[in-house]
């Protein structure tokens, strides 16, 4: 099953997050109602300025609470189902509370959760900051800040979906403990780089493309509707600014999803993790070094040891095998812990195996 098809079959997570997208966008035109006929009713400047202030405040704070809160329990929910599809070839029947059960699963609460998608993206924008001073070193040659501009921007979209990406990783290993199976997963993202960036790439341009058409449109419309009513222009600006960001986090950031995730999951199960690259990440992300230690530290929840043995799904005849069922595991001869067949290093005490 390829990206396309995933995400044309994953459609009730996009509807759910533009249900969201769309509330906090009524949310924040109503608030934005209001408090400018507030500074209207004043005739005031200084009283309309505040009461600005206020509402980007008010409509931040709204933003947070949805967004952070419902908005990344939707992702975790439509990150197991992708990982269920790419590692399976199947869709679950009832995605919702299929993904729903994963995530309770794996996580066991929602704080686990945050807490590990925080160090992720933590531990991410660190990393990408060292990338960025080594462009920045090269701020002497003609027209660089050009081509660093235009790198930095295929980062942001490779590296901006790697705790979605290290969540599927997660709920694929499920013999082991939910922290060291995202540090693997970066560990892994960090290996393949280059691969992944190539579909960063075409990716990038599908969404500059599509976000261009987004906001044209959306800006056409509710400009020439205002005009007709003679309302104001700047009110229509705002409104218009919502809509798209409603439409982008919705359909086009769950595109970018399931691409960024399809291309990780296949490269996933044959990828040798090499231990020296855990102590370098950790020499340059203290997020990482922290997500890495509490992974050394755990030990896999009954929960998920239950669901690692006996939640397998049935494969119907017509679907390939999995590529990630076909791995082979080692065991190291040191602390016991299992690794994919060929791996030269222990990923849990970096012990040489073979």
């Amino acid at each position: 099953m390829n990206a396309s098809q995933i995400y044309r079959k994953t459609m009730p997570f996009v509807w759910a997050k533009l249900m969201l997208g769309l509330i906090v966008v009524a949310v924040s035109v109503v608030l934005f109602a209001i408090l400018m006929g507030l500074g209207w009713l004043f005739n005031s400047g200084g009283v309309t300025a505040i009461m600005f202030i206020i509402w980007v405040s008010a409509v931040g704070v709204v933003r947070f609470v949805l967004m952070h809160y419902l908005g990344y329990l939707v992702k975790a929910g439509h990150v197991a189902v992708i990982t269920e599809a790419v590692t399976t070839g199947l869709i679950p029947d009832n995605q919702v509370e299929f993904g729903k059960k994963k995530v309770t699963e794996r996580f066991v609460t929602s704080n686990i959760f945050f807490t590990i998608d925080m160090l992720v993206s933590g531990a991410v924008k660190q990393i990408q900051r060292v990338v960025e001073k080594a462009g920045n070193a090269l701020d002497f040659i003609p027209g660089i800040e050009a081509v660093v501009g235009l790198a930095k921007l295929f980062i942001d979209i490779s590296l901006g979906y790697i705790d979605e990406c290290c969540l599927g990783y997660t709920f694929y290993k499920k013999e082991q403990g939910t922290f060291k199976s995202a540090a693997d997963g970066v560990v892994i993202y960090a290996q393949n780089w280059k691969k992944l960036m190539k579909n960063a790439v075409k990716t990038m341009v599908l969404v500059v493309a599509a976000l261009i058409g987004i906001v044209l449109i959306t800006f056409v419309l509710l400009g020439l509707l205002f005009r007709v009513l003679h309302w104001s222009g700047f009110f229509a600006f705002v409104i218009a600014c919502f809509i798209a960001w409603a439409i982008k986090f919705s359909f086009i950031d769950s595109y970018i999803l399931v691409n960024m995730m399809t291309s990780y999951l296949e490269l996933a199960p044959t990828t040798q993790i090499t231990y020296d690259l855990y102590d370098k990440l950790s020499n340059m992300s203290s997020k990482f070094k922290e997500l890495f230690n509490n992974g050394q530290q755990e030990q896999p929840s009954p929960q998920t040891a239950n669901a690692a043995t006996h939640d397998v799904p049935e494969q119907n005849e017509n679907s390939l095998p999995s590529p990630i069922a076909q791995v082979k595991t080692v065991f190291c001869g040191q602390c016991g812990e299992k690794n994919d067949d060929g791996t030269k290093f222990c990923g849990s005490c970096g012990a040489k195996i073979g």
